[in-house]
């Protein structure tokens, strides 16, 4: 029989301190973020780490992102996005970052979601 199978690596609600915000009064003070990164690869067999995407190195990009000033959270999203799009068996990725506390009426947050996937390509089409 033949199938196809992926699995889905997670790291879900890592909390992070992260120089983000486009306000004067955001600028250079770290904020909480909330982030869950799912990488999804297609394999049908998983028995070493090479095979797979260690969550240590989701953690370690996250950390990464959020030393650097990012003035919006959708953009942390994208370059978190894009790294992750460029380790080998990963096919998608899905990335949710929630700024709590971002209303200042409040304890009212703001969260942004972006999937990205590999296009299919199809030689001579």
């Amino acid at each position: 029989m033949s199938f196809s199978q992926t699995t889905i690596v997670k790291v879900r609600e890592l909390p992070l301190l992260a120089d983000i915000g486009i306000n004067p009064d955001e600028i250079g003070r770290r904020q909480p973020l909330v982030i869950t990164v799912e990488a999804m690869l297609d394999s049908v067999d998983i028995d070493q780490i090479s095979q797979t995407v260690d969550y240590r190195r989701l953690v370690s990009e996250a950390e990464a992102l959020a030393a650097e000033h990012i003035p919006l959270i959708e953009t942390f999203a994208q370059r978190l996005a894009e790294r992750c799009m460029a380790w080998s068996h990963v096919i998608s990725v899905r990335v949710a970052i929630d700024k709590p506390f971002a209303i200042t009426r409040g304890t009212a947050g703001v969260d942004v979601t972006l999937a990205r996937r590999q296009l299919e390509t199809h030689d001579g089409l």
